[in-house]
């Protein structure tokens, strides 16, 4: 799904206060952590998430596996902070 800037721009407004709700840490990406990805992403839509490590690339290969396994899209990636947003089509909550 592509985003048109006054878009993006809304949703960095609404996830500007947000808190992280899931940490990525030493042990990377594991079912357990999609699985309450998926359970975040269809609650809220919109999630933060705080990955550990100093490894500029592996955070960018995990952004990107968790993007694939997801559908999510990425709104924004800020140091050791990611922004993701995936469509609840049953039930949506954020209105563009």
């Amino acid at each position: 799904m592509q985003f048109s800037k006054a878009q993006i721009k809304h949703l960095l407004k609404l996830a500007h206060h947000l808190k992280p709700v899931i940490s990525i840490g030493q042990n990377g990406i594991t079912d357990n952590l999609l699985n309450e990805l998926e359970i975040a992403l269809n609650h809220h839509e919109l999630v933060k998430i705080k990955i550990a490590g100093e490894d500029r690339g592996a955070r960018q290969a995990m952004i990107q596996q968790l993007c694939e396994q997801t559908s999510a899209e990425k709104i924004q990636a800020i140091g050791k902070t990611l922004t993701l947003f995936r469509r609840n089509t049953k039930k949506p909550k954020i209105q563009f």
